[in-house]
């Protein structure tokens, strides 16, 4: 239960590690930029920052319309309103708005900005597949992500990699209407931006994986039962091969919320992954549930 929850050091440690990373990349590039152009590129930076700012408000309505997930009231899921209320009061959390997405994908996710704007989603496929158990220790991985505010955690991630994408897709065009003879300068500043945007694209997918291991965590830590996320894991997996792979392409876009990616065709290689392979996971898993009965 949530009171008998422990920090992972090591975790903890590799996420402060590529903190500070992406924080060393950061520096790099706003030091480039000042040294190639100093005082300019303010109009890009403020954009990166509004779009940035955009979807941390409105992540819950933009990935509520590109999954098609309905908020259903308590009348019409009461079940899962109760599941989801009596797992909010073990992980001290407010209720989060709850919707339901039609899909034959097997899969749950959250958003929003804060635990007070939070949505929790599953598809009524999951509840279909799962037992009770299952269904419990799958919210409770998606109630971790609302608790750490893994949303806020991927917006300020992913704001350096916005700005280095916008410079080097730009680069090149504002190089038109510069009047100074700047060329060199230019060239510089776009291969620049290509090594910061690969680099904080790697780090930022990362910290992703990294979050799904804590959030498996707070899983475990709120239900005491890590084997029920364990076999939940391995039902989700196992269903999803047999999914339509053009079932799979309409959701994607949203991969980075569910608790196991919907992929189409071939798996990306781990290094290129959100979330972590599922051996890794299980193996965590079981290391947790050792700690928990003090192995």
């Amino acid at each position: 239960m949530i009171g008998k929850w422990k920090r992972d050091w090591g975790l903890t440690g590799r996420v402060f590690l590529t903190w500070m990373l992406i924080l060393a990349v950061y520096l790099f590039f706003i030091g480039a930029i000042n040294y190639f152009f100093p005082g300019r590129f303010y109009f890009l930076v403020g954009l990166a920052f509004l779009f940035a700012f955009g979807q941390y408000f409105l992540s819950d309505r933009l990935v509520l319309a590109s999954t098609r997930a309905r908020i259903v009231a308590e009348d019409e899921e009461p079940e899962l309103h109760a599941m989801i209320e009596k797992l909010c009061r073990e992980a001290d959390l407010p209720k989060p708005r709850i919707a339901v997405m039609a899909s034959p994908v097997p899969n749950a996710f959250a958003t929003g900005r804060s635990p007070n704007h939070a949505v929790v989603a599953v598809t009524d496929s999951i509840m279909k597949t799962l037992n009770r158990e299952e269904l419990e220790a799958v919210i409770a991985h998606e109630l971790s992500h609302v608790k750490n505010r893994d949303i806020l955690t991927m917006t300020v991630a992913s704001f350096i990699a916005m700005i280095a994408s916008m410079v080097m897709q730009n680069a090149f065009f504002m190089n038109l209407f510069d009047s100074r003879d700047n060329n060199g300068a230019w060239i510089a500043i776009w291969v620049v931006s290509i090594f910061v945007w690969i680099v904080a694209t790697l780090l930022m997918l990362l910290l992703s994986r990294y979050r799904e291991f804590a959030a498996d965590r707070g899983s475990a830590m709120i239900t005491g039962n890590p084997r029920a996320l364990i076999s939940a894991l391995n039902k989700i997996s196992g269903k999803m091969e047999y999914v339509p792979a053009k079932k799979k392409q309409e959701i994607e876009g949203a991969n980075a919320f569910f608790i196991i990616p919907a992929i189409s065709g071939k798996s990306l290689t781990e290094l290129l992954a959100t979330h972590p392979s599922l051996d890794r996971r299980v193996a965590a898993l079981e290391k947790i549930e050792a700690e928990l009965r003090g192995y």
